[in-house]
């Protein structure tokens, strides 16, 4: 069963006309096999046929995603790099947030100042950046996301407090072994914003479903937020309902109950 945990002032009488899905893909849509189950399918394409748009909010870029988008039959706009790109479709563009080279740069001193005990990679315009290709020439590249990896979780955190410490970037995570960097100001509930404004509805019309840190502010902005069962715990305390996990096709059993009413 799903658990359910309504915070003060997210119920309502009645079943909301909720318009738009939100799905994490990565501990949430896909399994561990990065796959889509025939369930999580079914259900997505009930929600289509009903007319509630269905859409992707995911730390991954564009062209990690492109895949399921099809398989998906997405035909509205999507979140990627955790908010820092919103694409009209996933072939068109709608808007791009970048974090400033001297940023980068000072992310690139804190890896070299703990000598080597983290591992990184980013994200950019461009393609995927890691350890092995650096590009020379920071400023000539468009960043959109920038990310530490770690399985000394001790480390991550002292890591995470010293950045936070500057203002400068936004902070979450995709898993409990990394921390990810974006714009300031820039999350999947601000994606998910634009993406409300592009279809003309409100943010309390959607429902937004996730399991780490990074969708922790999608899950608080939506109308309706839903982690996980297999969420990190910050994530469940910060929905208003807890599903199944993702493999127990939990963003099926999300949709089935919750824009159904089953």
């Amino acid at each position: 069963m799903i658990e359910i945990t309504m915070r003060s002032g997210k119920e309502r009488g009645g079943m909301m006309p909720y318009k738009l899905i939100a799905l994490d893909m990565d501990g949430t849509l896909l399994n561990r096999n990065k796959e889509i189950s025939r369930e999580n399918l079914k259900w997505i394409r009930a929600a289509s046929e009903a007319g509630i748009k269905v859409t992707l909010a995911t730390g991954r870029p564009i062209r990690d995603i492109l895949r399921y988008a099809e398989q998906l039959a997405i035909d509205c706009p999507v979140v990627t790099t955790n908010g820092s790109e919103v694409w009209r479709t996933p072939h068109q563009l709608h808007s791009r947030k970048v974090i400033e080279p001297n940023l980068i740069e000072r992310l690139l001193e804190t890896d070299r100042n703990y000598g080597g005990e983290l591992d990184f990679w980013a994200h950019t315009v461009s393609g995927r950046v890691d350890r092995s290709c650096v590009p020379d020439d920071l400023a000539g590249v468009q960043w959109l996301q920038f990310s530490f990896r770690s399985k000394n979780l001790q480390l991550l955190e002292q890591i995470r407090d010293e950045i936070a410490g500057w203002q400068m970037l936004e902070i979450s995570n995709s898993h409990i072994t990394n921390i990810e960097f974006n714009p300031l100001g820039v999350s999947k509930a601000s994606g998910l914003q634009e993406v409300c404004s592009l279809l003309g509805i409100e943010m309390r019309e959607v429902i937004a479903i996730g399991d780490s840190l990074n969708d922790i502010s999608m899950i608080r902005a939506a109308g309706l937020g839903i982690a996980m069962g297999n969420a990190q715990e910050a994530v469940k305390q910060a929905a208003d309902a807890v599903s199944l996990s993702n493999e127990e096709d939990g963003v099926a059993k999300a949709i089935e109950r919750y824009a159904f009413g089953r």
